[in-house]
């Protein structure tokens, strides 16, 4: 039966990311992929709130496979930030990889420790 939480957390999380990364891509006009970089920053806070919250008792495994393992799972891309990340140095964009990188990694943490200390506060 956890499968079943995962293949509904996916279902939801990769049409999630597909439209929120076309909505937010279509809205800047630059090469930076913004529409990734928003999805993983968020992926990264809701997988620190479920796991603050499951450290902190007030949510339970099933819950951890349907959001953290399905629809983070789904919703969160390092491949495809990978790939941009190389077509931006392969069309001459370094310095706008670099930043995807650095700020990817600075985001993303921050969002996950943030997730993690807003559930432990509850």
């Amino acid at each position: 039966m956890n499968w079943l939480l995962v293949v509904v957390g996916a279902a939801v999380g990769a049409p999630l990311r597909y439209l929120t990364d076309r909505a937010v891509q279509s809205r800047h006009d630059s090469v930076f992929p913004w529409g990734t970089f928003v999805v993983n920053v968020v992926g990264c806070l809701v997988l620190g709130l479920l796991t603050g919250a499951v450290s902190a008792g007030l949510a339970g495994p099933r819950l951890q496979l349907l959001l953290g393992t399905g629809l983070c799972g789904a919703l969160t891309t390092y491949s495809t930030f990978s790939y941009e990340t190389l077509r931006l140095t392969e069309t001459g964009a370094g310095p706008y990889a670099a930043v995807n990188v650095a700020a990817s990694v600075v985001a993303g943490l921050g969002a996950a420790f943030a997730g993690v200390w807003i559930a432990g506060s509850l």
